[in-house]
């Protein structure tokens, strides 16, 4: 399940993803801090969501306004009106809204709406198999987390979406893996396992043509990964919002690319053209 969120004051917004999370821990929550963030998102990606909580009085575009937007870029999505005033419902429900929330938000509030949406939730994603890299590392498919029956297993996967569809040799997989010890055949056996442990367990999620293996490298395919670090080096916005710093922060193997996200972070952004 994809949940937008939308309110100009941070304190607010935390609050409101919060309470999402709470309610839909595997859902992913796109925030937005204002309404002009939000459409400029929808414009540019056209992507499909299932609920969009919106603030109502916001400057710039009202939540009502944002709501006669967001129906005219995507008539399937479900709008929920989150304010602290009562005056709004008529028009909220004039335009069809699937509900309307009064601030402060409780996660109860936020369940029932989404157990009752006008539109039911679509399971047609382009990507079923979705990537958190900022903060921990944990994969989901279909919404629902993945279970790994091994820890290296998964941290096998996490270095070769580090990778980013770089091949990886058994040499540097060990050397990553396990840091100090000697490229010996019995390592190598283990590494040959959680290979095979890896792509059992994509098979029976029925992605296993993610894995790509070639002699003695091994790859992943990022075009069949919905991943927030590749989405970030793209440049959507969504996602260079989302890092707050922490990247795979269980494998201390990741420092660099928290350090080069570190730099992209911290350029300036380029001037746009006048009309």
């Amino acid at each position: 399940m994809r949940v937008l969120a939308v309110d100009d004051e941070q304190l607010m917004l935390d609050m409101l993803v919060d309470r999402i999370h709470q309610a839909r821990p595997q859902a992913e929550v796109l925030p937005f801090g204002s309404s002009r963030a939000l459409l400029e998102w929808l414009e540019d990606t056209r992507a499909p969501f299932d609920a969009a909580f919106l603030d109502i009085e916001m400057p710039g575009i009202s939540g009502i306004a944002l709501a006669q937007r967001i129906k005219e870029l995507s008539p399937d999505g479900n709008i929920i009106f989150v304010t602290g005033f009562s005056q709004y419902m008529a028009e909220a429900f004039q335009l069809h809204a699937s509900g309307y929330i009064m601030k402060p938000v409780s996660v109860k509030a936020v369940e029932e709406e989404l157990d009752n949406l006008r539109r039911p939730p679509s399971q047609d994603r382009t990507h079923r198999l979705r990537v958190q890299t900022f903060g921990n590392f944990e994969v989901f498919c279909d919404g629902k987390p993945i279970h790994f029956s091994r820890s290296r297993t998964k941290e096998l996967f996490a270095y070769l979406i580090d990778r980013r569809g770089a091949g990886s040799t058994m040499g540097e997989l060990i050397s990553v893996l396990w840091e100090g010890r000697p490229d010996t055949g019995s390592v190598r056996s283990q590494l040959r396992s959680l290979i095979t442990d890896l792509r059992t367990t994509l098979r029976q999620l029925e992605e296993k043509s993610i894995i790509i293996k070639r002699r003695d490298l091994i790859a992943i395919d990022p075009e069949r990964v919905d991943c927030d670090y590749y989405r970030f080096l793209a440049g959507d916005m969504t996602a260079v919002n989302a890092f707050r710093g922490e990247y795979m922060s269980n494998y201390s193997w990741a420092e660099p690319t928290v350090g080069a996200l570190h730099r992209l972070d911290e350029r300036e952004p380029e001037p746009k053209e006048k009309q």
